[in-house]
């Protein structure tokens, strides 16, 4: 019995011993090269994938560690990754680590176009990254001028936050200016913004940039084929802060000038910090003020957003809540007209810098189209109120034997209503249009403009000669502003759209392959309802609203407008439409490890959308005398209601991608990548919503297919890093429809779709290079060759009779809106409490319209800003963008005249018309701010 008593005491002490003695911790600090400490900096331990970050001190500790050999991972965003073999024989280790600068994130781990983390050098995909530093050198003027930092990333931001383009490598064809993203995803934490697309619903209605974002990753092309929804031309992807080991933040104040004596008020803050037991937590946002670049009579942008995440850390991975709330109103700049086609200048009276033709403030009561006895408020002032709620729930975890499993999921509730203009062309009073368009069966004679607000009149004329080709007659004094009116719409949109979006990947680690497979799945139940009706307003850099009235003698009154300006309710647009949309997707990738310098990387995915939905038909309100009964007031004879039908449409579109990628290590430093991916663009919902009017939905539309190859380069030295990257891209089957306006009947039409093909080649290059430790270069751009290798344009001849239309053929022209350079140049200098920078963005000639008859001309913006460390918490910055007032055109929307678009403006027309005006969208002019910002 003693024997069996001291062998259990002898066991379970060696038990409690051996526990003891194979229990050891590991403690170090991480500096920069400078000596400074490094806050937040992540330590990975492997195989155990034990982790810790460093403290405001720089210092970490990993406790419990069995004794035997590890790799231990350190990395920081904006330095290079140290991995390092330690072996543990005692209880306590105490390492020390210098990061040295990663100038461009090239040992930076991505989580954007991959399966599976990893640094960028070994990744065989063009990746590129903006820090918050980079961020915060740039005026908060949206997503889409942030994008322009990215190489190789077309933008055109000059309408605003809103209503923006943002497309690669010559795949651009469908991102209109009303759906500017057609082809790429903009995401915030790995899942989309928004699901769906149509007409002026985009994803940036619902995204601003604040503190809350810690960085971009950018996949330009290439693996977006199977790792985003229905979006083969890139991924935009929004991180936000995550783990802060202690309490802290940043607030920050803005407030600056631009324009005419416009101002911005802006606060933004981001905290966090630790909750307890393993839980963080992350809040932030922002609220602004805006008078807005160009001159309107009322607030351009106002509103803000809240976004928060709350994580709870444990040993094999971790679980994280997050959500966003958006309340804001901002607006979009319309064009400017000019005149000369060969070196465009402003014309009547505007000028490229602050005009904005907007409409100004007021508040009118409009019949919803819907419900005749209902009516919905209209004031310009309000522009796009968009608003959006929306909570996720992100999870991963390393369960095993090597298997890992992450699932993001998130559900939203979006509504962005639009009473804003749309057009601002010139229409002569001269032109019976100007006086037919109110929906009035015989507006002639004496017409009386009035200014809507003062009630004074403004001009009187007869115009019984115009039917007959002769010109007005002013009776008395008065006159109007360039002898016309703008032919504009008081355009009121509403969209909602409820959405859920979940990804899920399983993994698993074999010894030469990293195998993941999953599924992604979203759905949008989705509204539009959309009503134009016309505006009278004077044609002048600052409009105003007139009330029009017929005054003929001995006859009654008859108001062509109501008091406010508004004019034929409800009787230029109509679309009533509800969809839902559903998207699933399963893909599987393996990344083979051939050996320890190459490995290959193969994917494919599968996915299916269904759209299904209906358009309701319309006809215009006959009632005798109108809406209201009285034949006097003609303004509300014509408004567009539901006649009960509707046109139903249900279509699946099927279909497989593929991408595949080799990425050869050369060195600690260097890399060669290569990749060629097939993808398809399934159509967006503005297909049905623009496409068939009062007839059937009788035939889906067509799937885009998007062939891409590129072979590329990275590198990385002490001083000076690049990646360069040679693609060729392919889109297919894109269907092109104009939008028409037809002048005998007032109506607006879409032409029949023509299917075309473009192909572009080019050299994208991004590098820094940093010649004496307080100076860096930036350097990235892209050279390319668009063509339009198979194009057709159906010419509807300006009338719905097709008796006259015929088709043009283009094919083998240059791209529009594809510059072959384009490129961002800029020197940044810190030293101490002192930093400072300049930054040249080039944009080289576009062609406006697939005709190639009008060029919009190189331009040039020069940015600069310099910033100084008040105190340990307290910095301030002063940043100038568009330094120098450069007038660059951005956009071009063809001729000046009601329902005209670039298409139109061929060589033949230019030739036939030389002093005709047009439209075009300017840059916007110099903005300066200063930033105060507290860290604690």
């Amino acid at each position: 019995m003693n024997k069996i008593i001291m062998l259990f005491l002898f066991t379970i002490t060696s038990m409690f011993c051996n526990t003891i003695f194979s229990q050891n911790n590991i403690s170090g600090e991480v500096k920069d090269r400078q000596g400074n400490p490094l806050e937040g900096a992540n330590i990975i331990l492997t195989p155990t994938g034990n982790s810790a970050t460093t403290n405001s001190d720089g210092v970490f500790k990993i406790d419990n560690i069995s004794s035997g050999n590890y790799v231990i991972n350190i990395s920081y965003l904006g330095y290079k990754t140290i991995e390092k073999t330690v072996e543990i024989t005692n209880k306590n280790i105490t390492l020390s680590f210098v990061l040295e600068d990663d100038l461009l994130n090239l040992q930076t781990v991505v989580v954007t176009g991959t399966f599976d983390p990893r640094i960028q050098l070994e990744s065989s995909t063009s990746v590129s990254i903006l820090n918050s530093k980079s961020i915060q050198q740039n005026y908060p003027q949206g997503t889409a001028s942030l994008l322009q930092n990215i190489p190789g990333t077309f933008t055109d931001a000059s309408a605003g936050e809103v209503y923006t383009k943002v497309y690669t490598r010559g795949i651009s064809a469908s991102a209109e200016d009303d759906t500017g993203w057609y082809y790429v995803s903009l995401q915030e934490d790995g899942l989309p913004v928004s699901l769906v697309q149509h007409s002026y619903y985009s994803p940036d209605l619902f995204h601003r940039v604040d503190l809350t974002t810690q960085k971009v990753e950018a996949l330009r092309g290439g693996s977006a084929s199977i790792t985003a929804l229905n979006a083969p031309g890139g991924v935009y992807n929004f991180i936000s802060h995550g783990v802060r080991n202690k309490f802290g933040g940043d607030i920050q104040l803005t407030t600056g000038m631009q324009g005419e004596e416009n101002y911005i008020y802006k606060i933004d803050a981001n905290i966090g910090g630790p909750l307890g037991n393993n839980w963080f937590f992350n809040a932030g946002g922002h609220y602004r003020h805006d008078d807005g670049a160009r001159d309107t009579d009322f607030p351009f942008s106002k509103g803000g957003q809240l976004k928060f995440n709350v994580i709870k850390k444990n040993a094999r991975g971790y679980l994280k809540f997050y959500g966003k709330v958006l309340n804001d109103k901002t607006n979009r700049y319309t064009g400017v007209a000019a005149v000369n086609w060969n070196n465009p200048t402003p014309a009547f009276g505007q000028d490229f810098e602050s005009t904005s033709l907007l409409m100004p403030s007021f508040n009118a009561s409009i019949p919803d189209g819907r419900n005749l006895n209902k009516k919905n408020a209209f004031n310009p002032s309000q522009g796009v109120y968009a608003k959006d709620f929306s909570l996720g729930f992100d999870f991963f975890q390393n369960i095993g034997n090597n298997w890992s499993l992450k699932n993001n999921m998130k559900f939203s509730v979006k509504d962005a209503n639009w009473q804003t203009s749309i057009s601002n062309a010139f229409v002569s009073l001269n032109n019976p249009l100007a006086y037919f368009i109110s929906g009035a069966s015989f507006p002639i004679g004496q017409i009386v403009f009035r200014d809507a607000q003062s009630g004074s009149e403004l001009a009187r004329l007869n115009n019984a000669g115009i039917l007959a080709g002769q010109p007005i007659e002013y009776l008395g004094e008065g006159t109007l502003p360039n002898d016309a009116i703008m032919g504009t719409s008081a355009w009121y949109k509403d969209n909602k759209a409820d959405e859920y979006m979940h990804q899920f990947i399983l993994q698993k680690e074999l010894e030469n392959h990293d195998i993941s497979t999953g599924f992604d799945f979203g759905f949008s139940n989705t509204s539009l309802f959309t009503q134009g009706s016309f505006a009278f307003v004077t044609y002048e850099p600052n409009p105003r609203m007139l009330h029009v009235t017929l005054e003929n003698p001995g006859a009654p009154v008859i108001e062509l407008s109501d008091s406010n300006g508004i004019s034929n309710y409800g009787g230029l647009f109509f679309v009533n439409s509800r969809a839902k949309v559903t998207q699933a997707s399963t893909f599987i990738n393996d990344r083979w490890k051939v050996s320890d310098d190459v490995h290959i990387d193969l994917g494919i995915r599968y996915e299916t959308i269904k759209h299904k939905g209906s358009k309701d038909r319309f006809a215009p309100f006959t009632q005798g005398g109108g809406l209201d009964g009285n034949n006097n007031t003609a303004y509300d004879n014509g408004i567009l209601s539901p006649t009960g039908e509707k046109d139903n449409f249900n279509y699946n579109y099927n279909y497989l991608s593929f991408s595949g990628g080799v990425n050869y290590k050369f060195d600690d430093d260097g890399a060669l990548f290569a990749r060629f991916s097939q993808g398809n663009k399934a159509p967006e919902l503005n297909y049905y919503f623009n496409n068939f009017s009062n007839v059937p939905i009788n035939k889906k539309g067509e799937v885009q297919k998007i062939n891409q190859a590129e072979i590329g380069i990275k590198y990385n030295l002490k001083n000076f890093s690049f990646t360069s990257t040679m693609f060729w891209s392919q889109l297919k089957d894109i269907g092109i429809a104009n939008f028409e306006f037809d002048s005998s009947d007032n109506s607006i039409f879409y032409t029949p779709i023509q299917f075309n093909t473009s192909r572009t080649i080019g050299l994208e290059w991004e590098s820094i290079y940093s010649p004496i430790q307080n100076f860096i270069f930036r350097f990235n751009g892209i050279i390319q060759d668009p063509k339009a290798t198979k194009w057709k344009v159906y010419d509807a001849a300006g009338s719905v009779d097709t008796s006259d239309d015929s088709i043009l053929d283009y094919s083998g022209n240059v791209l529009p809106f594809n510059p072959k350079l384009m490129f961002n140049l800029s020197n940044e200098y810190e030293k101490d409490k002192v930093s400072a920078f300049i930054k040249w963005q080039f944009m080289g000639k576009r062609d406006g319209n697939v005709s190639n008859g009008f060029k919009l001309p190189a331009y040039s913006i020069f940015n600069a800003g310099a910033g100084y460390q008040i105190s340990k918490h307290l910095s301030a910055d002063i940043l100038v963008t568009n330094l120098f007032n450069s007038e660059g055109l951005a956009n071009f929307f063809g001729a000046n005249s009601f329902g005209a678009n670039a298409n139109g403006a061929t060589p033949d027309f230019i030739a036939a018309n030389p002093d005709a005006s047009f439209v075009v969208f300017p840059v916007l002019r110099r903005r300066a701010l200063l930033k105060l910002n507290y860290s604690f």
